[in-house]
């Protein structure tokens, strides 16, 4: 190639007024006697990425992108407008009031109670997510068996009963003077109340089980006021309606309660974390190659606990009642604990671990050679991360990016869920009236027809909704704030892809390092990439966010038509699931390599891509010799940190260090802090470790073009470090040097 033909100019600064630079624009000639005057000169600044002649690029997508962002702060401001958070913060009532909201009448009165708990065994319970009985604020749960027929009895010697029984009532009465059948005509009074404690503000029996029987306030059968006899098995049929729907929010309520116990140790699990990934950057510059082998004995021993803590797991639950089950037979269960019963759960992640250790095993025995490679790659990266330290905060800012969209896509989808007016309902004791599940309004609901064709009919709040144009949309709203949610999290991970890859690429191209490293390299690619290419991060996250879209439409439609599909039908879902799979892990391949060659070259996302594409492909013996296994590597980095803390975090939550340290007492469910840890951990490597692999793959990408630009000749050097060339050169990656 002769030098009028390189894109790569190498520029006399004496000659011609500034100093060498990597310019993949410049098409004049070239004074090759300067060049290779200048090349070794000790006064030279080597090159470095040119950040003029550059012009934006993909602009109409940076345009719909930033009218997009418009419109998602427009919807969340509709949203709140017309949204109300405090419906899924505090119980509603029949009327449609808050329980427990301050300013009200109900201030004081926190827990909603239920009249005839009976009526929730009616199928209308599922329907419409609402039990069909009056629902009124309370201060707290009855505590004893009590009938209205027996108070009526009772008022006559004692009235301090009533005073007790009516605080159960819509309104206060003087005395119990109406009939039964007036109470229930009327609905002002519950016919009987039993002994009940507050669950998610809700007051629901007490069961208790007393040598395998159930009781409910230490009796078995009991009267439900309207002379008919009960047992506690009725009461929990009818209560464990109302608790399906609840049952969600229940264990919501758990884990907080774990989250709440357990969050300072949290913290500092991923403080150590953190520590450790530091640690461990910062001695893979030092010692890449003992390090490697740390990674290496660490992850493989820690797999092996856990095979050796499953078998124990497996063998103490044998002899035990029901431990021979399924997972099938016991089908989904939301107590997840239940899971861990089973001998079977145990004998699973046994064998997972167990292919997962000999997967390991294998990989270093045939990738043995190539790992050398590897850990040189790493040396030279540590080298790059060592000049370059603010590459390591970067991460930070954007884990604080992500926050920001995290909490206004949930706050939006709060308030967009929340959006409605009340809506009330028809609903009759007996189920008998024509009229029941149609739409009422209570402030007149007793002079309508309905009212007189069904005696006893009430009109009580149901949900939230509405039928103006905004309400009828929100199920669009909800799609619309999910997808721009995906765009915004795949382009800010595309901003610091692109930011950390002109850095690192400033660093690869500096001929004398680190005096030929342009100041501040960071923030400098970081403003580079938003002036110049919003549109192109834009247009690659668009379409990485239009896959993730297409995936969880999938997941829903899976979700929802799961009973009515036949054999068929879930195969091509399996197949389709597997080809989007396939897709996005691609995208996202050739998505990291085009940010690069954007930060690099400064061109748009189709033709950076393009490029990527076409130098991988030239060299696709050094991507799977060099990249992927360092990859592998770095994998076995954060499952090493992730595992370590996980280790520590399931001893300390499962008191198994009481001599050293007391971890934290009464929790509902210790894997739910644990994942907490073990995820987070990883989270926290990975945040680390992708500066590593984002210098990787720059370093890669720029290797590939430098052995196509140079030729290691005194007028073309190669700007490969020597000792990373060394070694490539013994593994015989690169072309020998040509005589000079």
């Amino acid at each position: 190639m002769s030098d009028e033909e390189l894109p790569d100019t190498f520029l006399d600064h004496e000659t011609y007024g500034y100093p060498r630079t990597f310019d993949p624009n410049f098409k004049g000639p070239v004074a090759k006697s300067k060049v290779s005057s200048q090349v070794h000169s000790s006064s030279s600044r080597g090159i470095e990425i040119r950040i003029t002649n550059r012009s934006c690029t993909d602009v109409l997508c940076c345009i719909i992108f930033i009218l997009f962002i418009i419109a998602y702060i427009l919807l969340g401001l509709v949203a709140w407008v017309h949204g109300d958070p405090r419906r899924v913060a505090y119980p509603t009532d029949s009327k449609g009031h808050f329980c427990g909201q301050k300013g009200t009448p109900n201030e004081n009165k926190t827990i909603l109670f239920y009249f005839n708990l009976f009526s929730c065994t009616s199928p209308s319970v599922v329907v419409n997510l609402q039990c069909p009985t009056t629902q009124i604020c309370v201060s707290k749960c009855p505590e004893k068996f009590l009938t209205y027929m027996e108070i009526q009895f009772m008022y006559r010697t004692n009235k301090h009963y009533w005073m007790y029984y009516s605080q159960f009532c819509k309104s206060p009465f003087v005395k119990p003077a109406k009939t039964v059948t007036q109470v229930l005509l009327d609905d002002d009074c519950p016919i009987a109340i039993f002994p009940s404690k507050p669950f998610l503000q809700r007051c629901f029996p007490d069961f208790t089980t007393k040598n395998g029987t159930l009781t409910v306030g230490n009796k078995t059968i009991f009267e439900d006021g309207s002379g008919k006899k009960r047992n506690a098995i009725e009461l929990r049929r009818a209560a464990n309606r109302v608790n399906k729907i609840l049952d969600a929010r229940a264990i919501g309520m758990k884990v907080f309660e774990d989250y709440a116990t357990t969050w300072y140790w949290i913290l500092i699990g991923l403080t150590i974390a953190m520590l450790l990934s530091w640690l461990f950057v910062i001695l893979l510059r030092f010692t890449a190659g003992f390090l490697f082998w740390v990674f290496m004995v660490g992850v493989i021993g820690i797999i092996g606990y856990g095979i050796w803590h499953c078998y124990q797991e497996h063998s103490n639950l044998q002899g035990r009642p029901n431990s021979h089950l399924t997972i099938y037979d016991i089908g989904f269960q939301t107590d997840i604990s239940m899971y861990f019963q089973l001998k079977q759960t145990w004998f699973a992640f046994m064998i997972i671990l167990c292919l997962l250790e000999v997967f390991i095993i294998l990989m270093l025995i045939f990738l043995r050679e190539r790992i050398r490679i590897s850990i040189a790659l790493l040396k030279e990266g540590s080298k790059a991360i060592g000049y370059l330290p603010t590459t390591l905060i970067y991460p930070v800012l954007t884990f604080i990016f992500l926050s920001i969209c995290i909490a206004y896509w949930a706050v939006t989808a709060i308030y967009l869920a929340t959006s409605g007016v009340p809506i009330y309902k028809v609903i009759s004791p007996e189920r008998t009236c024509k009229h029941e599940n149609t739409t009422c309004n209570p402030e007149i609901f007793n002079t309508t027809e309905i009212a007189r064709v069904c005696p006893g009919a009430q009109c009580n709040f149901a949900f939230y909704g509405g039928k103006s144009l905004y309400h009828q949309y929100v199920p669009t709203f909800q799609m619309f704030n999910l997808f721009v949610f995906l765009w915004l999290i795949n382009f800010i991970i595309a901003l610091g892809q692109c930011a950390l890859a002109g850095a690192f690429a400033s660093y690869y191209w500096a001929l004398k390092k680190p005096d030929d490293i342009p100041q501040y390299p960071v923030f400098t690619a970081f403003g580079r990439a938003i002036r110049y290419h919003t549109g192109s991060l834009a247009f690659g996250s668009l379409i990485l966010a239009l896959i993730q879209m297409f995936k969880l439409v999938l997941e829903y439609l899976d979700h929802r038509l799961k009973e009515a599909q036949n054999n068929i039908s879930k195969f091509l879902q399996c197949c389709l699931k597997c080809c989007f799979w396939c897709l996005e892990k691609m995208v996202k391949f050739f998505n990291r390599n085009a940010y690069v060659m954007i930060a690099i070259y400064g061109k748009n996302f189709c033709r950076s891509a393009r490029d990527a594409f076409n130098l991988l492909m030239r060299n696709v013996l050094k991507v799977a010799v060099m990249d992927k296994v360092t990859d592998f590597v770095l994998i076995l980095g954060k499952i090493l940190v992730a595992g370590c803390i996980g280790v520590l975090a399931f001893l300390l939550f499962t008191h198994r260090l009481p001599m050293m340290i007391e971890g934290p007492t009464s929790l509902n469910y210790y894997w739910v802090p644990l994942l907490t840890v073990i995820i987070g951990s990883y989270l926290v490597a990975h945040g680390f470790f992708s500066v590593y692999a984002m210098c990787i793959d720059t370093i890669f990408i720029c290797f590939c073009e430098d052995l196509e630009r140079n030729d290691g000749s005194r007028e073309k050097p190669y700007f490969i470090a020597p000792t990373l060339h060394g070694t490539l050169n013994k593994m015989q990656l690169v072309p020998q040097k040509q005589k000079e």
